[in-house]
Formats: C-alpha cells, structure tokens, sequence
C-alpha cells in the first residue's frame, strides 16, 4: 500500500459528471435516467469520501455506505434517510421486471426526479465538504 495514489478525486469527478448527467436527462423529461443517475452520483462520492479517509468501500447501498464512514465524518441522519430514497432508484428504474407492469420510466416523473436530483447534489456537497 505504500505509495499508492488515493483515487477519491477520481470517484468524486465522475460523482459530479453523474450528477451532471441526471440534470440532462431531467431536461429532456429521462425521468427513470434521472434516478438511476442521482443514485449513481450518490454512490461514488461516498466511495470518494472513504478512500480519502483511507477505507474501502464496497456495495451499491448508498445509505449503507454512508452508515459505514466512520463517526468522525459527522453523517446526518437526514443524509442517510436521503440515501434510502436513492437506494430504491438502483434497479427499478431500469428493469422492467422490478415492477408488475409497464416499462420503468412509466413509473418515474417530475415529483421523483427532482427528489434524487436534490438528495444526489446534498451528498456531494457533503463529500465535497470533507474533501477539502
């Protein structure tokens, strides 16, 4: 391990890229992309957030991993209650089979889009936070 380079601005970069791209999909009415996007964005700047604190960080479970930084990072509650709405984006909003009909953006609109918009940007700058 010695010598090796921390990626955390890696992850944290391509977090905000995500992030970036949930805005784009938002803007052409992609509300499942949206979603899946913010729960992506979500994700990876928590992952960012334990290799800068020297940890690996494994799993798709947003809330998880925040429960999982140590409680030197300080997480809300509220920010893992805002990553239980990002975890229920993960699957069903691009598998048709994770719903009893219908096709997955037939079950994303307006109301849930800018949810995750909101909770993906409030992660990312409580990472961005803590990288600085």
């Amino acid at each position: 391990m010695i010598g090796m380079v921390s990626r955390a601005a890696d992850w944290f970069r391509q977090a905000e890229r995500d992030l970036a791209q949930a805005e784009d999909s938002r803007r052409a009415g992609r509300h499942e992309w949206v979603c899946f996007a913010a729960h992506q964005a979500g994700e990876k700047a928590v992952k960012a957030l334990h290799l800068h604190l020297g940890q690996e960080a494994w799993g798709h479970v947003v809330a998880k991993l925040l429960r999982d930084l140590p409680a030197s990072a300080g997480v809300p509650s509220t920010l893992v209650e805002q990553g239980q709405v990002l975890d229920t984006f993960y699957i069903p909003s691009r598998y048709p089979n994770s719903h009893p009909e219908g096709a997955p953006f037939e079950h994303y609109g307006p109301l849930q889009s800018e949810e995750a918009l909101r909770f993906a940007g409030a992660i990312i700058e409580f990472v961005r936070r803590r990288l600085a």
